[in-house]
């Protein structure tokens, strides 16, 4: 039974957390865990959101209504003494229906999710670059084909050295763990994708704009694990050849002592 006042604060619950969403769009999407995509396997995943989304509230609000008008219409207390409300049992016909229609919507969402998983973490063969991202505890290296390293040493201090990509180019990812399982994760970018030791993971973005986006390890993997920030930046073809000429250059004069600048 639902005490009294229950509902109407399970209500303002419901409103205040459309209202929390709602106020966060000046961040760039429905949430700040959902900021507006900038790749197109973002906008994928983002459209699978909304498209599962919509559906499961409607279907929440249709329930919640109905055991609502249940409740009401069946209280105890505006019953005469002893009145037995009409049974259903052995309703075949209904009985069918609610199962068969909510198998109807689980196949639904497995079907739409799968589509949308093998466009975005299949490997693809049409890439422009490729680039390695091998988590550690607690930080990311990037390698480039052209031989840059990138080493990211998680921190909690400030930014993180952001992993550079050029604009308007398809860039294949690669993932790999060198310890324990990381999960690299840039919401507006891609999904979250495992870097598993032993085993290669992929993914790729093509982003359009210059800018900055931000990510974290979204894995669990030890003590560090809330420093193992990302920052991807995106920028213009020029501009990234002249970080490209700088990273060769600072790296080959860091060669002798045996290190990596970002």
């Amino acid at each position: 039974m639902i005490g009294r006042g229950r509902l109407p604060l399970s209500v303002l619950g419901l409103v205040a957390a459309a209202f929390l969403l709602s106020s966060c769009e000046g961040l760039g999407g429905i949430s700040p865990i959902f900021p507006t995509p900038v790749s197109p396997n973002g906008q994928g995943i983002y459209n699978t959101y909304i498209g599962i989304s919509i559906p499961a509230i409607i279907i929440f609000i249709g329930v919640e209504a109905a055991l609502l008008w249940v409740v009401l219409r069946y209280r105890r207390s505006k019953q005469p003494v002893g009145y037995v409300p009409p049974q259903i049992h052995d309703h075949r016909t209904l009985e069918i229906s609610w199962t068969i229609a909510p198998l109807i919507v689980v196949l639904a969402i497995a079907g739409y999710s799968f589509v949308e998983l093998q466009k975005d973490f299949l490997p693809i063969t049409n890439q422009q670059m490729t680039v390695v991202v091998s988590g550690h505890q607690f930080g990311w290296d990037y390698r480039y084909e052209n031989g840059i390293v990138i080493h990211q040493e998680g921190t909690l201090a400030g930014d993180v050295t952001p992993f550079v990509v050029p604009t308007h180019t398809l860039v294949k990812l690669q993932f790999q763990g060198t310890d324990v399982i990381h999960s690299w994760w840039v919401p507006a970018i891609s999904g979250k994708t495992d870097a598993v030791p032993g085993y290669d993971n992929y993914s790729w973005l093509k982003i359009d704009e210059p800018g900055k986006w931000r990510g974290e390890c979204a894995e669990l993997c030890g003590a560090g694990h809330g420093t193992m920030q990302i920052i991807v930046q995106a920028m213009d073809q020029h501009d990234y050849d002249i970080w490209v000429r700088v990273q060769q250059s600072g790296q080959h004069a860091a060669a002798p002592s045996g290190t990596s600048l970002g």
